[in-house]
C-alpha cells in the first residue's frame, strides 16, 4: 500500500470552488478499485489551506488515478485552477 498526502493553499476567495470539486472527485475516486481512501480536509485555522488524505494498494493504482476522467475534470482542469502552493510527499506505512 502506499499513501500520498497533498498539502495545498488555494487563491483567497476560491475556497466554495475548491470544496465542490473535492467533494466530486473525492466521491470518483473512492470508487476506483486500488483506492483504499481519499479524505479532503480544510484547516480549521486558514479557510484557504487543504489536505488531502490518500490511500491506494500499489503505485500503479495510484496512477490510473492520476489518470482517470475524473482526476481531470475535478482536480486538473478543476480546483488546481485556483491553488497557489501545492506539496504532495508519498509515503510507505510502517508494518
Amino acid at each position: 500500500m502506499i499513501c500520498l498526502a497533498v498539502r495545498l493553499i488555494v487563491k483567497s476567495g476560491h475556497e466554495p470552488q475548491v470544496k465542490d470539486n473535492f467533494a466530486k472527485l473525492a466521491a470518483a475516486s473512492r470508487k476506483e478499485a486500488g483506492c483504499r481512501m481519499y479524505i479532503a480536509h480544510q484547516s480549521l485555522d486558514d479557510a484557504r489551506k487543504f489536505l488531502v488524505y490518500e490511500q491506494y494498494d500499489d503505485q500503479a493504482a495510484l496512477e490510473f488515478h492520476r489518470n482517470s476522467l475524473h482526476f481531470a475534470q475535478y482536480a486538473t482542469h478543476g480546483l488546481y485552477k485556483s491553488v497557489e502552493s501545492r506539496e504532495a510527499d508519498l509515503y510507505s506505512p510502517l508494518a
